[in-house]
C-alpha cells in the first residue's frame, strides 16, 4: 500500500509517495507525480553534496545509474548523493520553445519539482544548500541550462552534456542573467546537436534551432565577465582508438565564476572515452566549492 505524506514544510505544492525502495520515491507536484532513483553513501555525513544527473528526451532516470559507476564508487570519500530524476512521461520542459514534448506543450513546472527534490534531501538526509549541482546529457543538457538561467540561487554550478542553447528565436525562458559556473562538453561531429548551431529534430521529436557551441560558450562568459580568449589545453587522448581528441577552454579569475568547454574533436552524439564525463563534472564542481 502506497501512503503518501504531505510535507507543508516545503512551501511547495508537492507530497511525498513513499515506496519500500530505499533507492527510489516520488514527489507529488502540483498535480503530477514525478518519481526520482537516488544512491546515498553509507556513511553520509550532514553538510553533503546533491548532484543530479538529469536523462536525455525520452530517456529516464534509472537508465542513467549505470553511466555514473565510477563516480558512484566515490560516493563515502565525497560525501555525496546522487539523483536522477525522471522527466514528465521520458522528457523535460526546457528552454527550447519548439519542442513538441507533451512537457513543453503543458508548461510542466520544472521549477517546483527540482525544488521539491533539493527540500526533499534537505529534510531527509541534511545536504547542504550550498552544494547543490546538476550534469545532464543532451536535452537533460538543455534542462541544465534551464536551471542555470532561471534558478542560479538553488544551484552552485551545472554541467551541459551534448547540448547547445536554444537560438534566440527557440529560447522561452526568462533569463535571469546571473552567471553561475558551467562547464560544456559537446561533439564537433554531432548529428543531433550541431555544434555550429542549427536545427535540432529526431524523428517527429522536433526541438528547434540552438546556437552554436561557441556561441553557447561565450553566452555564460560574456554573462561572468570574461574577455578575450580562454586558456587552450589539451586533454591526454587515453583512447587513441576512439577517433576523438579533446580540447578544454577555460575561462578563470578569481571573484568570477568559472567557464570551461570542453570541445570533443570527431565526437558525435555520445561521449568520449578519453574522459568520464560525470567524474569530469564532479571535479568541476568540487572546483566552486
Amino acid at each position: 500500500m502506497k501512503i503518501v505524506t504531505p510535507l507543508f514544510f516545503l512551501g511547495l505544492l508537492c507530497n511525498v509517495l513513499q515506496v519500500s525502495a530505499q533507492a527510489s520515491d516520488s514527489l507529488l507536484v502540483n498535480g503530477h507525480y514525478r518519481g526520482f532513483y537516488f544512491i546515498t553513501p553509507p556513511n553520509l555525513k550532514p553538510g553533503g553534496s546533491l548532484m543530479f544527473i538529469i536523462h536525455g528526451s525520452g530517456g529516464n532516470g534509472k537508465n542513467m545509474i549505470k553511466r555514473t559507476s565510477n563516480l558512484a564508487q566515490r560516493l563515502d570519500s565525497e560525501n555525496l548523493v546522487l539523483v536522477y530524476p525522471n522527466g514528465y512521461k521520458n522528457y523535460w520542459n526546457e528552454c527550447r520553445k519548439s519542442a513538441n514534448s507533451e512537457a513543453n506543450m503543458i508548461d510542466i513546472d520544472e521549477a517546483a519539482y527540482f525544488n521539491c527534490m533539493i527540500k526533499y534531501f534537505q529534510s531527509k538526509y541534511k545536504i547542504s544548500d550550498q552544494k547543490v549541482f546538476a550534469a545532464g546529457t543532451s536535452g537533460g543538457g538543455h534542462m541544465c541550462y534551464k536551471l542555470a538561467m532561471t534558478m542560479p540561487g538553488k544551484f552552485k554550478a551545472v554541467t551541459a552534456i551534448i547540448a547547445n542553447l536554444p537560438d534566440n528565436d527557440n529560447l522561452d525562458c526568462s533569463e535571469s542573467k546571473v552567471a553561475i559556473p558551467i562547464m560544456i562538453i559537446n561533439g564537433t561531429d554531432d548529428p543531433l546537436n550541431p555544434y555550429q548551431g542549427g536545427m535540432m529534430q529526431s524523428g517527429t521529436f522536433i526541438m528547434g534551432n540552438v546556437r552554436s557551441t561557441d556561441r553557447t560558450f561565450q553566452y555564460w562568459a560574456s554573462l561572468a565577465g570574461y574577455e578575450g580568449d580562454p586558456l587552450k589545453e589539451p586533454v591526454p587522448d587515453t583512447d587513441p582508438t576512439d577517433g576523438k581528441t579533446i580540447e578544454r577552454y577555460t575561462y578563470k579569475e578569481i571573484g568570477k565564476p568559472e567557464i570551461v568547454l570542453l570541445k570533443v574533436i570527431g565526437g558525435k552524439h555520445d561521449y568520449p572515452n578519453d574522459i568520464d564525463v560525470h567524474v569530469e563534472a564532479w571535479e568541476f564542481f568540487k572546483r566552486q566549492l
